[in-house]
């Protein structure tokens, strides 16, 4: 049967997810390669501190190990094209909290040579860096914020703003010498949410050589969890009529495997805090439910009337043309 020709840009095409959180397990790896994901920010802290977020990278070194059939370490772009060659997944280490860090901006380096890509400045409330999208007061980007930025711009680690609070979002973009990031959010002119992004702070970071994720997380997407997989195209469209379909790319902030309990730990303050917010059930969209439906969202795009090569662009492209302007 000849394939369509979203289906032949869907396999042809570097298909890159700027953020999983996912329950990681040798299923889930078999799955995205399967998928044909051939790289994603994966998730390796979020409220851990230095030691804990080592561990953590020791129990990815196994995975990487154990599952080297299904998944690559990715430290650079070569190491993205080479998993595309080889028919794997490049997994892009990412943290999504500063709190790794503490109050050390030598454990940026170390942590880098760990292979940790990317790094959110904040996770939803105030650290040594500065506020998240949750806090009741944003301090803004403080001054060991302004050396934490400094150093990832040294070594090659992209800024997140994605849970960052929006003038300590701003502060980040104006004090980065090299592109920053909203990994995976979504636009508040669809639905009014403090994760969700303005048209103006959209706007801002591209401005600036930025870059930004659409995720299809249903709480903050316009309809929740009716949504389908077009809702999420859609959401896509109305990111780049206002910023242009060259800094835009995909973060689904796939939770695959997870419940109840993972999501109270990650909706407290530092993990065992105050409440910062409730999502109740998350069904993700129609036709975008697992990993393994990552190919219907090419099918998807060509529905909405996208070309090849915007849809070649938002599927991996962007992401890989982003990272080769930051990483070193």
């Amino acid at each position: 049967m000849m394939k369509d020709s979203a289906s032949r840009v869907y396999e042809d095409a570097i298909v890159v997810d700027g953020l999983i959180i996912s329950k990681w397990d040798g299923p889930l790896f078999k799955e995205m390669q399967q998928a044909g994901l051939t790289a994603a920010n994966c998730t390796c802290s979020v409220w851990e501190n230095f030691g804990d977020t080592v561990d953590n990278i020791v129990q990815w070194n196994q995975w990487l190990r154990d599952y080297a059939d299904h998944i690559v370490k990715a430290e650079s772009v070569a190491d993205i094209r080479q998993a595309k060659a080889a028919g794997k997944t490049a997994i892009i280490l990412g943290m999504q909290n500063t709190s790794a860090f503490e109050d050390k901006v030598g454990y940026v380096e170390i942590l880098k040579t760990l292979g940790v890509g990317i790094a959110q400045m904040t996770y939803n409330t105030q650290n040594w860096v500065g506020s998240g999208c949750y806090e009741s007061r944003d301090s803004g980007l403080s001054d060991f914020g302004r050396d934490i930025v400094a150093e990832m711009n040294r070594v090659g680690m992209l800024c997140d703003l994605s849970h960052v609070g929006p003038k300590t979002s701003r502060d980040v973009i104006d004090a980065s010498s090299a592109p920053v990031a909203y990994s995976h959010c979504l636009p508040s002119g669809l639905k009014s949410h403090p994760r969700n992004k303005s048209d103006e702070e959209l706007r801002y970071i591209v401005d600036k050589g930025g870059f930004v994720g659409v995720t299809m997380f249903p709480p903050f997407l316009e309809k929740g969890g009716n949504a389908d997989i077009s809702d999420y195209v859609a959401a896509m469209d109305y990111v780049i009529n206002i910023i242009g379909e060259d800094a835009v790319g995909i973060g689904t902030d796939f939770t695959q495997g997870y419940g109840e309990a993972f999501f109270n730990w990650l909706n407290h303050d530092k993990g065992s805090g105050r409440a910062l917010t409730t999502f109740g059930e998350v069904i993700n969209p129609k036709g975008f439910r697992q990993i393994r439906d990552f190919p219907n969202i090419a099918d998807a795009m060509s529905k909405a009337g996208w070309g090849d090569a915007k849809i070649e662009k938002v599927l991996g492209r962007n992401w890989v043309d982003l990272l080769e302007r930051v990483w070193l």
